[in-house]
């Protein structure tokens, strides 16, 4: 997947040495790049992308589920988060094709638009397969698959008994128990500041996932415009809203990592209104004038608080 992960484990699991613990997760680990990397030809999701047919085409039962899960955001949030923006990636220069330092002309972006919509992708479990209404279509699970990785390893670890760890793929995470201290896992959120490396927040992790997504640190620059890989799918083109981090708490790490997405892609109001709608725990950071501004949902401001809420 193109990154890095680390797992910290309180207590082994009786009758599991360090050793091949280390060897079942990284095993678990690239159980999901086979499947859904999209720097690997042999993968399932860059076969079906260079697949260019509409008849059905299989895939592992973890891709459908990935891509269950993706298509339901999507609905949630009204297109923001689409997994079929994968040529729109590669045309910004974002994507597997490597980085662009100008941006496309109107034309082209027109014309990859037309290949980009969740809606014309099927998927079914029994046997796991996808289909497209467009042959040309392609997918990305890039802001989806890290997370969807997270908790299969999470679920590894729950097999063999632990109770007490912290699982960290990509930036995407999920805890469970206490640190060696016997505290709650504290996690800090960064300062969105593509020129500095400082901690903006601090969220304790009490038995769930947490995901961010930011715009701060890949983007290129053109005529003093900046233009970031947060790209708004139904627009074929970057954000431009104040909204600089989204950082989500849920059950688990694949919805934390696809909600922190949409959620940064629809912006400060839309996204605050799905938040409140779908009663989801997140930190917005957005720009101004004078540094940055935190504003957290309903939900999100209960889970700091350490409050129940209604």
């Amino acid at each position: 997947m193109g990154t890095t992960w680390s797992v910290q484990i309180i207590d082994l699991p009786a009758g599991v040495t360090h050793e091949s613990l280390n060897r079942q997760i990284a095993d678990e680990i690239e159980k999901t790049n086979r499947a859904m990397s999209t720097y690997r030809d042999d993968s399932d999701v860059v076969r079906f992308n260079r697949a260019m047919t509409i008849d059905w085409f299989p895939v592992e039962r973890s891709v459908t589920d990935v891509v269950a899960e993706a298509l339901t955001v999507s609905e949630k949030s009204d297109g923001a988060f689409d997994i079929t923006i994968n040529p729109v990636v590669e045309l910004w220069g974002f994507g597997s094709t490597g980085p662009r330092d100008d941006r496309p002309s109107t034309t082209e972006i027109d014309a990859i638009r037309a290949l980009v919509g969740h809606r014309y992708l099927e998927m079914r479990t029994d046997p796991p397969a996808l289909r497209k209404k467009l042959a040309a279509l392609s997918i990305d699970l890039s802001a989806i698959a890290k997370g969807y990785a997270v908790d299969q390893v999470a679920a590894l670890l729950d097999n063999h008994g632990s109770t007490d760890y912290l699982i960290e793929i990509g930036g995407e995470l999920r805890g469970r128990g206490h640190n060696d201290r016997g505290d709650a896992w504290r996690i800090a959120v960064e300062r969105p500041d593509p020129g500095l490396r400082e901690v903006q927040e601090l969220i304790e992790l009490r038995d769930s996932a947490l995901a961010t997504s930011g715009d701060y640190r890949n983007f290129f620059v053109q005529n003093g415009r900046r233009y970031s890989h947060t790209i708004d799918p139904r627009t074929a083109v970057p954000v431009e809203h104040s909204l600089a981090s989204v950082t989500v708490l849920a059950d688990t790490a694949m919805r934390a990592d696809a909600l922190a997405t949409a959620l940064l892609v629809l912006g400060p109001k839309a996204g605050a209104e799905l938040a409140i709608r779908e009663n989801l725990a997140v930190m917005f950071i957005a720009r101004t004038k004078n540094g940055f501004d935190i504003t957290n949902s309903p939900a999100m401001q209960c889970y700091l608080e350490h409050t129940a809420c209604e």
